[in-house]
């Protein structure tokens, strides 16, 4: 074509491409020729049955994944790396673990380049979980969640019980168990949410069962995390941020047994209330219900003894009554039957013939009504007298009463 000069591959300079990765392996070689340490957090691992682990490296900033590059560590080291790693932090290393490592680094034309890991620094691992931790507490102080839980009340009778634990886990069997057969005989219901419990998978596993726990029907009393023990590193997760923070605004009372002897994690820290291992949570719940119904035993108690007591009152009050109406009505018997034998006395007195025998006379009107005085008598009234021998048939000639016959005996004088 016009315009463009026609270059003939002789006069071109290039090199082939055995070359350049050569070129790249000896300034790799020359710029890093002996074992280095390094810091950087375990992306991936993979542990091939054949002895060889291979791993992801990666560094993160705020803006995200920055640098990543491929590991492994060979079957002659395996045993020297990841036991040492095993042996001073009881766990297995595993994705999301930020690590110190010494490393070889290699450049072959076929595989590239390859950092070989020939040491490790489990301390610096334990170190830096520390820093996390004390910088979640930090934030979450600020942001006012370390003590929000602990304003939150359990029931006095706690019932419905949500569990986040994993369900082949022995802490929960024993958890169970020691709850459900306690010595009271107290019944609860337990509902279990499913979690990992360990791992980088753990925090968003049981955050995942938190909101399960909030979707569901039930009011449920209190939500239990538990854990049958482990590592220092294995429990690390505990120490996640999103996950405290997710306990810290729970509106249910959240309490936490992961198990752990030494130290509490930050959920401990942030949850309403914590202790060491299951069985002691179950104690926890069953002591809670022991008061309570200590407290209801008591009342029925005291209900009991102010209404024997009441009772008791009213009882004797009745008595006292009863005593006294008793007495009234004897009383008023008594009064009657002196009455009555005062009549009964007086009766036979009054019997006219009891009168006559003793010769007194006794006078009745025309009617044959007995007469006891002169007053309203007039003259022409017929009158009768009875005698003990005999009646007198009379008609009044005049009545003299009071005065008049003091003057006519006057006069007659």
């Amino acid at each position: 074509m016009e315009g463009i000069e026609d270059i003939s591959m002789e006069k071109m300079e290039y090199i082939d491409l055995f070359t350049l990765q050569s070129l790249i392996r000896e300034a790799v070689g020359e710029a890093v020729p002996v074992p280095i340490w390094l810091k950087a957090e375990i992306a991936s691992i993979s542990v091939k049955s054949y002895g060889h682990v291979y791993l992801e490296l990666s560094q993160s900033d705020k803006s995200g994944v920055i640098a990543k590059s491929k590991a492994a560590i060979w079957q002659s080291y395996r045993e020297a790396v990841l036991g040492r790693f095993r042996k001073d932090t009881g766990s297995d290393l595993e994705a999301g673990v930020e690590v110190l490592i010494q490393v070889r680094v290699s450049y072959h034309s076929l595989y590239g380049m390859t950092l070989s890991i020939v040491d490790i620094n489990p301390s610096f691992t334990l170190g830096e979980r520390q820093i996390q931790k004390q910088q979640t507490i930090d934030r979450l102080t600020k942001e006012g969640l370390m003590d929000r839980q602990k304003k939150l009340r359990l029931a006095e009778l706690p019932y419905y019980l949500a569990v986040i634990s994993a369900d082949t886990a022995a802490g929960y069997g024993d958890f169970r168990r020691h709850l459900l057969e306690n010595e009271y005989g107290f019944a609860y219901r337990l509902d279990l949410f499913s979690a990992a419990m360990q791992g980088a998978t753990a925090p968003d596993s049981i955050r995942e069962a938190l909101d399960g726990i909030m979707d569901s029907d039930i009011a449920y009393d209190a939500v239990l995390i538990l854990r049958g023990g482990g590592s220092e590193l294995d429990l690390s997760c505990f120490d996640d941020y999103s996950l405290a923070a997710a306990i810290a605004r729970f509106p249910i009372p959240v309490f936490t047994a992961i198990g752990h002897d030494r130290d509490h994690h930050v959920a401990d820290m942030v949850a309403n209330t914590f202790v060491k291992t299951p069985t002691a949570l179950a104690d926890l719940v069953i002591d809670r219900t022991a008061e309570a119904d200590g407290k209801i035993t008591a009342a029925a108690n005291r209900l009991m003894v102010a209404f024997t007591g009441r009772l008791r009152t009213q009882e004797a009050m009745l008595e006292a009554h009863e005593r006294l109406v008793v007495s009234m009505v004897r009383s008023r018997l008594d009064a009657a039957e002196a009455k009555l034998s005062f009549y009964d006395a007086k009766i036979p007195a009054s019997d006219p013939r009891r009168l006559l025998e003793r010769g007194i006379p006794i006078v009745a009107d025309g009617k044959g009504v007995k007469i006891d005085s002169a007053r309203g008598r007039r003259p022409g009234d017929a009158i009768s007298v009875h005698m003990p021998d005999g009646r007198l048939d009379c008609v009044v000639q005049r009545v003299l009463l009071g005065e008049d016959i003091d003057k006519e005996t006057v006069k007659t004088a």
